[in-house]
């Protein structure tokens, strides 16, 4: 499956997979600077380059240079040019640390992406975000750790939980109270349904970063 990964200029702690043939690397403003100290080049650079501090001059990579005063983020600017380029699946690292509004703004970038049916990741230090909206997601069963799952609409109706240590039946979750959280794997398969509404679910890093279905 291709992916666009994109790489931000919060807390960075490597790339778990680097992109292939098929795939498409995009910096976003700093996160280039990460990628030059792991001599990494990307094919893409895009950013106001506020945080670079410069901009950057990269025989053989394209440069899209946004105004700094602007309605979106670099991180959503380079999540349009990926689904202009027609990708669906976007894995994003550097997106949390620093601000808590930028991470915030990037937690609101993966739910516009699962309310446009695309799948989004936000690898954080050592835990993975994403957003599902009426859907499926699974985990496989060699992860370890804590899993949480949270309401991100006022009512997530008909949601279902299997293969974690606290299972949950066609219950009802809502953005007020956090019945989901610090949920933890088990050794199994573990899936996650939710028939009307939108969940952020969070999981320990481990050797994949689940699959929606």
């Amino acid at each position: 499956m291709s992916m666009c990964v994109i790489v931000g200029g919060g807390d960075f702690g490597g790339i778990d997979e680097l992109p292939g043939e098929r795939d498409l690397l995009i910096a976003a403003d700093k996160g280039y600077k990460y990628l030059e100290e792991l001599g990494i080049k990307p094919d893409i650079i895009v950013g106001d380059f506020d945080s670079y501090g410069k901009k950057p001059e990269v025989q053989g990579v394209e440069i899209v240079t946004l105004p700094v005063e602007k309605d979106v983020t670099d991180m959503h600017a380079a999540v349009s040019i990926g689904e202009r380029r027609g990708y669906w699946n976007f894995h994003i690292y550097g997106g949390g640390g620093g601000r808590p509004d930028h991470t915030m703004a990037n937690i609101q970038l993966i739910t516009y992406l699962a309310e446009n049916r695309k799948f989004g990741y936000l690898h954080y230090k050592d835990t993975i975000m994403t957003v599902i909206r009426n859907c499926q997601f699974s985990l496989p069963r060699n992860n370890s750790g804590y899993v949480s799952v949270f309401s991100l609409s006022e009512v997530s109706d008909s949601v279902t939980i299997k293969g974690l240590k606290y299972e949950l039946e066609d219950e009802r979750l809502n953005n007020a109270f956090p019945l989901g959280v610090s949920n933890e794997f088990i050794g199994k398969p573990a899936y996650i349904d939710v028939r009307n509404g939108t969940l952020l679910i969070t999981w320990s890093k481990g050797e994949s970063a689940g699959k929606g279905q």
